[in-house]
């Protein structure tokens, strides 16, 4: 079945952020008010303009109409059947035999034109020269738009430090969230206004607030169930102690092999798990020093008493704690051999140790969500294989933490699982590279 294909993202990364998503929204508000704004005063105050034009040129058509009448010279103003009169409103003014107004263009300039019949069939026209209006108009509309993008500014900056405010302290608990995630139960938000129950709580502070209960809550049962294992673990060691004695007292036979077996297998358990407590408790501390990696390793594998191929590709002095990574490597190479298959190799190039077996693989929880405890590898193709505790590789991963080292787990592309150990880089490193030299123990050891 084929996995359906991711969509191409057709935005850049940052517009989905809070802030430029804010910034967006205020400026299309404010646009989109400003333009709602404008038109309706352009439209009140050229109404009202025309309005008073067209009173003008009533009054001074009246006076024209009267000098007419009365057989005097016309203004300069006025005139019978001017012929730029617009058709529309002659045809209105002879037909109808009423008096219109009108604003058009007269040589160029806007022009308010007012008519009235006369004797004849005739129109006699009075137009005032409309371009201080105009011109006033259009001042208004300029200082309308000028006055709506200072709005404009001063509205989108107030709008983004008030928003940035909010998504700092969002992108402060998105941290804590994050630190807490990665074990560090310690991390708290803090808000100041989630401290003060007398100061009103917004959104954030809420989110903040809930993040440290939570954090907390979390925190106290992590505490509980590690001090439980810690104190069963403990307590378990002297009764355990007693009976390995008592075990050791029994004849020889097949079922006092057992009891013994039995009786090692939780003494193990019980040791594993008290290691786990002091990782989990995060009381372990790594005691470092200088170190050749590629004896190191060999060391560790000889201590594990399994047929095990050691690579030295390239030698490196490490800065580390001995012990520990002796730890990490052994419970690798048991691991390889109790849930895999030979042949096991370990190999050690500058900084990183690799042990891989040829068996079925990591199973994919465990590449997708690492080692869990209690939880282990299935047997695989072999029949009647045990599947232990899933403590060994939980241990090799706190261990490899306390070290400061990472630990990644992967299968190969023919087959095999792979365990990939990098150390950090020590103040005072010096690599050797040398030939590639193989090592391999037998079970008995060297």
């Amino acid at each position: 079945m084929s996995t359906p294909r991711s969509q191409p993202r057709l935005l850049p990364a940052w517009t989905a952020t809070l802030y430029w998503k804010s910034a967006v929204f205020i400026t299309l508000m404010c646009c989109l008010l400003a333009v709602v704004l404008a038109v309706l005063v352009h439209v009140l105050v050229d109404r009202q303009t025309q309005a008073r034009a067209r009173s003008t040129a009533l009054a001074e058509l009246d006076r024209t109409v009267a000098a007419y009448g009365a057989g005097e010279p016309l203004g300069r103003d006025a005139a019978v059947n001017p012929p730029d009169l617009p058709a529309a409103l002659r045809e209105m003014t002879v037909k109808r035999e009423e008096r219109g107004t009108q604003l058009a263009d007269h040589d160029g300039h806007p022009t308010m034109w007012a008519t009235a019949p006369v004797a004849g069939g005739k129109v006699l026209a009075v137009g005032l020269d409309y371009s201080n209006q105009a011109a006033a108009l259009r001042g208004l509309d300029q200082a309308i738009t000028g006055s709506s993008a200072a709005a404009i500014g001063i509205t989108l900056g107030a709008g983004l430090i008030s928003v940035s405010r909010i998504t700092r302290r969002l992108h402060r608990t998105a941290q804590v969230a994050r630190r807490i995630s990665t074990g560090d139960l310690d991390a708290r938000v803090n808000d100041p206004r989630a401290l003060n129950p007398d100061r009103a709580n917004d959104e954030a502070a809420a989110v903040a607030a809930a993040l440290d209960a939570m954090a907390a809550s979390l925190q106290a049962k992590l505490h509980g169930e590690q001090r439980f294992t810690a104190d069963v673990s403990h307590e378990l060691r002297t009764p355990l102690a007693g009976l390995h004695a008592a075990a050791e007292l029994l004849p020889p036979g097949r079922p006092t092999d057992m009891v013994r077996n039995r009786v090692q297998a939780l003494r193990q358990l019980t040791e594993d798990l008290l290691e786990i407590s002091r990782l989990d408790a995060q009381a372990e501390r790594a005691d470092l020093d200088v170190h050749q990696l590629g004896p190191l390793a060999e060391r560790a594998v000889r201590a594990t008493r399994t047929t095990t191929e050691v690579r030295v590709v390239r030698d490196v002095c490490v800065e580390t704690d001995r012990r520990r990574l002796e730890r990490v490597l052994g419970n690798l190479v048991a691991n390889a051999h109790k849930h895999g298959r030979a042949p096991v190799t370990v190999t050690v190039d500058d900084h990183v140790i690799t042990v891989r077996d040829h068996g079925d693989g990591y199973p994919s929880y465990l590449l997708d969500q690492g080692p869990q405890r209690f939880r282990s590898q299935s047997g695989g193709a072999e029949a009647g294989k045990r599947t232990g505790h899933g403590l060994g590789l939980t241990i090799a991963t706190g261990q490899a933490h306390v070290l400061g080292a990472t630990l990644h787990f992967s299968n190969g592309p023919d087959g095999g699982a792979i365990a990939e150990l990098r150390l950090p880089p020590g103040p005072d490193d010096r690599p050797e590279t040398t030939s590639p030299k193989k090592e391999e123990h037998g079970p008995e050891g060297d």
